[in-house]
């Protein structure tokens, strides 16, 4: 056999690895779902203006909303009361900071899959 083929997997181990993705996948979107529904009174106070740390926090959280509003809660994800420029600027950064993480989590390689690779 050659090296640089990869094994042949048999098409059960197949199925239920795209299985086991799927029910991950639905697991934490459920519990997104519900951390955000939690969070989002204590996110979103009433009676304040929100400022820039807010837009950071409301930028982070974003992303987040997606699986709360497919499950059908009314979420807010944007302060209509926002102190302008500043707040709109913190949620960029939010929103660019969560992403950085979220991706670089996901596409992060092990180091032995870098040291491998490279021989």
């Amino acid at each position: 056999m050659d090296d640089t083929q990869p094994p042949a997997h048999p098409a059960g181990s197949v199925t239920r690895h795209l299985l086991r993705k799927a029910l991950t996948l639905a697991i934490v979107t459920v519990v997104f779902g519900w951390f955000y529904g939690w969070a989002s009174p204590w996110a979103f106070p009433k009676n304040r203006t929100a400022d820039f740390k807010y837009g950071v926090l409301h930028g982070a959280l974003m992303p987040i909303a997606l699986p709360a509003l497919v499950m059908g809660k009314d979420v807010p994800i944007y302060a209509p009361d926002n102190s302008g420029r500043g707040y709109k600027v913190g949620y960029i950064c939010g929103i660019n900071l969560c992403g950085l993480l979220f991706f670089g989590l996901v596409f992060r390689r092990p180091t032995s899959a870098r040291s491998d690779k490279s021989r």
